[in-house]
């Protein structure tokens, strides 16, 4: 039990952090600046408040932050392309405090956007929200799944397969995975102490991907825009507790 709680206390300082770089990031993303200014802000935000950014050197991964604009699903890396007007792009942070992880994502508009673009967004949003907010002991994983997916295939958009939320604390992926599809009463019961990612990342179109020859970068199949958000928490005895809430109250775009 005490290492349980030792573990939440850790966690929390790590996805504040994660947190907080998204807030600080908020106020800074805008028409005109490159991926890679994105990259530098998060990557000296994290270390000048006492962390360290777990992507940057990850498996060979050269930046500090994953930067998945418009048709990217995930893992996009910074580079010197400009954001435009009307772009969308989700900015995925990992900050490490105290050997712990704080893993957290979410979508950014740069000006006007279209109704289709808002609603995949939103709907994306409170696919996790739903998925989140019925956690408890007791649960089983494929329940999360099985909420995320009945809810965004009513919207009539489609929950990518090839990528999913992981458990988390003091390494960056461990298991169990956490499928953003699936049935109802499936697959491993949640208990408290539990810490992992919810991650849904949703297609305009069909949920197939493409992987680019860098290696990282998973796009849409159909060229399709794809929206993600995270959040990183863990199972308490009668619920749950999300460790990389925004500071600011900062949810989902308009933010400002």
């Amino acid at each position: 039990m005490n290492n349980y709680l030792e573990k939440f206390e850790k966690m929390r300082v790590a996805g504040n952090l994660a947190a907080r770089t998204l807030d600080m990031l908020t106020e800074n993303i805008k028409p005109g600046i490159t991926t890679d200014y994105v990259d530098k802000l998060g990557y000296e935000f994290i270390r000048d408040h006492g962390g360290y950014s777990a992507p940057l050197y990850y498996r060979g991964f050269k930046k500090s932050l994953c930067t998945s604009l418009n048709h990217v699903v995930c893992h996009g890396i910074p580079s010197d392309g400009v954001l435009s007007e009307g772009d969308t792009i989700n900015v995925d942070v990992t900050a490490v405090v105290d050997e712990h992880y704080g893993d957290t994502s979410r979508m950014f508009c740069l000006g006007e956007t279209s109704v289709k673009v808002n609603n995949l967004i939103d709907a994306t949003y409170e696919s996790m929200m739903k998925s989140i907010k019925i956690l408890k002991p007791g649960l089983k994983l494929g329940d999360i799944g099985y909420e995320i997916q009945s809810f965004i295939e009513k919207k009539g958009f489609s929950v990518v397969r090839d990528f999913c939320g992981h458990g988390i604390s003091t390494t960056f992926h461990e298991p169990p995975n956490v499928l953003h599809y699936g049935r109802k009463d499936s697959g491993m019961e949640l208990k408290p102490g539990m810490t992992f990612t919810i991650e849904p990342m949703i297609n305009a179109g069909k949920w197939d991907i493409k992987m680019l020859n860098d290696g990282w970068t998973a796009v849409t199949k159909d060229k399709s825009l794809s929206a993600q958000f995270e959040h990183t928490l863990g199972i308490t005895e009668n619920g749950y507790e999300i460790f990389t809430e925004s500071v600011k109250g900062y949810a989902k775009p308009p933010y400002l």
